[in-house]
């Protein structure tokens, strides 16, 4: 049990601390106030460092890795040609979370290698959904049909992956 005194202490610490929050959120953030506090190399450096590869990239690696024809993985994502031409060919293009879950189905992805893929297009899968946890499940039993994935998603009353792409 904490004495009173580091009670005192830590109630301080957090006031601080929450002082310190409001007032970085209160500055007005003007042109010489960000060319003061950050520079842009650094910025750069940051960015060029943590950037993680494209969707493109991604997706189209794993078609390349399953020795998949692109024609083949959008017919079995139940897309449509245009739609993946799109995907394909428009770099500042992203799909939905729907899309882009089919697409792991279609190339039969392990659960890593679907957070892989959704992270590229700016996705996850929430541990707090409940269409997501079904997603997971299939993802971690290899249950890849989208069939019977869109049938697990319905019984649990959750909207399907379809032709809402």
């Amino acid at each position: 049990m904490l004495d009173h005194h580091v009670l005192e202490e830590l109630q301080e610490y957090i006031e601080e601390k929450l002082i310190v929050v409001v007032y970085h959120h209160s500055i007005s953030y003007n042109e010489d106030y960000v060319l003061e506090s950050i520079s842009p190399l650094e910025m750069e450096d940051f960015i060029e460092k943590k950037r993680k590869p494209t969707l493109q990239k991604v997706l189209f690696s794993y078609i390349d890795n399953k020795n998949a024809t692109d024609a083949a993985i959008y017919k079995k994502a139940g897309m449509d040609r245009r739609h993946f031409s799109k995907i394909r060919s428009n770099p500042d293009y992203r799909p939905s979370k729907t899309t882009v879950i089919a697409l792991a189905l279609a190339l039969e992805l392990s659960k890593k290698e679907a957070d892989k893929l959704l992270s590229a297009a700016g996705y996850s899968l929430s541990d707090s959904e409940t269409s997501d946890l079904v997603i997971q499940f299939c993802l971690e039993k290899n249950i890849y049909d989208i069939y019977q994935v869109n049938y697990a998603l319905d019984y649990f009353s959750q909207k399907p992956l379809g032709n809402g792409f």
